[in-house]
């Protein structure tokens, strides 16, 4: 048998063992629900639907004559319906696959099935924010779409994110007598742009913006706490041509949340799909607005 080195030197590490990868690296991803802290929380919900009551305003009267009738005050209530809505995740494992990576693939698997989770109870959040909701003012099962009004939405007025969108916004919920509230301002990557590109803004508070753009939420700017969110949705009236996004601006429990959990995520073991392990669960959820004059729109271009 040759002996050359030169010739045999590269062979003996075709025997090297090989070893695999014993974790997955997991797509970046929002891992917690972003909107949550926003709302009034109604905890676990018991059925297919629940309900938030609403109570109008109520003022003084000047008194008349002495000894006059009892001049009552009934305010305008209502009822809103929150509709729960079901949504599932199931993710298959073949048995055959675990010792081929020479890791446990689960532990990741339910990480990224949990933050899909969360970023479900986000979209449900948002959507709510902006969307009719169910209501009836008088005994029965007759709702009526409330939609957000006109006046609790500042319109795209062919301009980005700025100084006069953020005002506006603060101005409306001191004059809805809202500002005693925390005020959640939610953003994405498009609003950050806005905001560090515009002088007027980043003079305002130099700190903060600098807090804001590090992702930190912890502190107020401009009267809001500002949640960081992706998926906001397009404005009525974006187009092609001029593309504009939609963002809220939501006093705290402006917004109720349920949830039900109707099958935890756990890891099972499917007999009917040989012995495949599955990981899952199906939970519902539900999201309505409370109170209209504690929500605002505001458009801007993207």
């Amino acid at each position: 048998m040759s002996q050359d080195f030169a010739t045999n030197n590269g062979m003996i590490t075709a025997a090297f063992k090989r070893e695999f990868h014993s974790a997955f690296e997991i797509k970046c991803q929002q891992t917690q629900s972003a909107l949550q802290v926003l709302t009034n929380d109604r905890g676990q919900i018991g059925g297919a639907s629940y309900t938030i009551n609403d109570l109008g305003d109520m003022e003084m009267q000047a008194m008349g004559n002495r000894f006059a009738d009892t001049q009552w005050s009934v305010p305008e209530a209502g009822t809103r319906l929150v509709t729960m809505a079901d949504y599932g995740l199931f993710v298959p494992i073949d048995p055959r696959d675990e010792p081929k990576l020479s890791a446990n693939p689960t532990s990741s698997y339910m990480q990224g099935c949990l933050a899909a989770e969360h970023r479900q109870r986000d979209r449900v959040i948002i959507a709510a924010a902006g969307a009719s909701i169910n209501r009836k003012t008088t005994d029965g099962e007759t709702y009526t779409p409330t939609p957000l009004p006109t006046s609790q939405v500042i319109a795209t007025s062919a301009a980005p994110m700025n100084k006069a969108k953020i005002a506006k916004a603060r101005a409306l919920f001191r004059k809805n007598h809202c500002d005693n509230l925390p005020l959640y301002f939610i953003y994405n990557s498009e609003i950050l742009e806005q905001i560090l590109v515009d002088d007027e803004l980043t003079k305002w508070d130099r700190d903060t913006i600098q807090q804001i753009q590090d992702g930190d939420v912890a502190k107020k700017w401009g009267g809001f706490i500002w949640l960081p969110y992706e998926d906001l949705p397009d404005a009525a009236d974006s187009t092609e041509q001029a593309p504009a996004g939609r963002t809220f601006v939501v006093a705290k429990g402006g917004i109720h949340y349920g949830r039900n959990s109707i099958s935890n995520f756990d890891i099972t073991v499917r007999g009917d799909k040989s012995n495949v392990k599955q990981i899952g669960g199906i939970a519902s959820y539900g999201a309505g607005r409370a109170n209209e004059q504690k929500v605002v729109a505001i458009d801007f271009l993207r």
